[in-house]
């Protein structure tokens, strides 16, 4: 019974279009980040968050190699040359390691309907660093659409008062742009990567773990994670470090229009609203959702700007 029922599931899925493939990669990733600002604040009442990015990355590391297995490039992850293996090491200490540690000090900081939104600005950060690093040009519409993504993260921080300065958690606040940076630079500097995507990120996770489990060593008492904090590691671990990157690749891989499957991800964070509120009970306040407003009306304008070029 149960094995004709996988069986329909995957000529279901066999018969569909690849645009039909492409869209529900691309739901399935959108759906799982929805979540994980409200996972990441429940795994943070029972771990540290060093000690959630360990075990989460761990498990993210498991599912990478699984899934290599499954693709038959396991092999490749070992057979990279001197100065792949060197890039995997910087790519590695931005992501996951610092990225994720700043991160998760914001949301052990911040309410997660803060710092969720904060998060979505990366966009915006990783435009600016262009300049510099990439010598992109910035038109006039990618700096209305910063003025506009950074009221929305005044009104959002200072809980609607933008004009009294007064942010509820000036370090987290902190903290959760200085993420945007750290992850606006690990795109630009993974330009650079030319192995399969997938292989990439799993030498970059293996070259990552020094780094945190030495800051773990350095910083922590040793300690047994609570069940309620190893389930929690395990959720983050495997779907936000590590399906919802491999759902969306799969999605961009199908797809022949990329801007419509891109577009997908502006649900999430308006979802992750919904669970923030049903699971973690706090009350969504208006400027919330108004500053979440500005910051995604700032991202679409900065996609305007980009198919103008």
């Amino acid at each position: 019974m149960g094995g004709g029922r996988r069986l329909s599931k995957t000529l279901w899925i066999y018969l569909m279009t690849r645009e039909q493939q492409a869209t529900l990669y691309g739901l399935s990733a959108v759906l799982l980040w929805s979540t994980i600002a409200t996972a990441f604040k429940l795994s943070l009442k029972h771990l540290q968050p060093i000690e959630l990015l360990l075990f989460s990355g761990s498990f993210s590391t498991l599912l990478l190699a699984v899934v290599l297995r499954f693709q038959g490039k396991l092999r490749q992850a070992f057979r990279c040359s001197k100065k792949d293996y060197l890039l995997s090491i910087g790519l590695g200490l931005l992501n996951p390691f610092l990225y994720y540690l700043v991160l998760l000090q914001a949301y052990d900081l911040l309410p997660a309907q803060q710092a969720q939104p904060l998060n979505y600005t990366w966009a915006i950060t990783l435009s600016l660093l262009s300049v510099p690093l990439l010598k992109q040009n910035v038109r006039w519409q990618q700096w209305l659409a910063l003025i506009i993504s950074y009221c929305g993260v005044l009104v959002i921080s200072t809980e609607g008062r933008p004009f009294s300065l007064e942010f509820t958690d000036p370090v987290g606040v902190g903290l959760a742009l200085a993420s945007t940076i750290i992850w606006a630079l690990y795109w630009i500097f993974n330009t650079k990567d030319k192995r399969d995507p997938v292989v990439g990120l799993f030498v970059n996770f293996l070259c990552s773990f020094p780094f945190v489990l030495g800051y773990y060593l350095l910083t922590c008492d040793l300690r047994l994670p609570t069940v309620e904090g190893l389930l929690g590691a395990a959720y983050v671990g495997t779907f936000e470090m590590g399906a919802c990157f491999v759902l969306w690749l799969l999605a961009l891989k199908k797809t022949q229009n990329t801007a419509r499957i891109s577009n997908l991800i502006f649900i999430s964070p308006f979802l992750s609203l919904v669970f923030i509120a049903m699971l973690l009970g706090e009350t969504i306040l208006p400027a919330t959702f108004v500053g979440l407003l500005l910051i995604i009306a700032g991202l679409l304008c900065q996609q305007i700007g980009k198919k103008n070029n």
